[in-house]
């Protein structure tokens, strides 16, 4: 049973910075690729970043490409998002993904694992 639990959500101004915190329970983290997705109201989930099991691949969506920074921690089965610059077109709800290794995808089909999701919110 793999289970993701996301952390570190809140409401700040625009500008200000936020990390999100993913901690999974599962064996094979070591292996698998981890991404973040997002949701606001009354839109698609949409792609934000994604690493590889090394952290030597990321992605990341063209909206957040050079604001946010998707990190990992092997030892401690922990995926970080450190989001910086921060607009309201960020409030959403975060949520942290995983699928056993190989491709970094980022389509959300590709991601078996899912956490509850922790709320951004960005005021201007």
């Amino acid at each position: 049973q793999v289970q993701l639990v996301e952390s570190g959500g809140g409401l700040v101004q625009a500008g200000e910075s936020l990390r999100l915190v993913c901690a999974a329970s599962t064996r094979t983290f070591n292996t698998d690729v981890m991404g973040w997705f997002r949701q606001a109201p009354g839109k698609e989930r949409e792609f934000v970043a994604a690493i590889g099991w090394s952290g030597g691949s990321t992605h990341y969506a063209d909206s957040v490409k050079g604001r946010f920074a998707i990190s990992r921690d092997n030892t401690r089965n922990t995926v970080y998002l450190q989001m910086t610059s921060l607009k309201p077109e960020d409030t959403a709800v975060y949520y942290c993904a995983a699928k056993p290794g190989g491709l970094v995808p980022t389509e959300a089909v590709r991601y078996n694992y899912w956490g509850q999701g922790t709320q951004v919110t960005v005021s201007s």
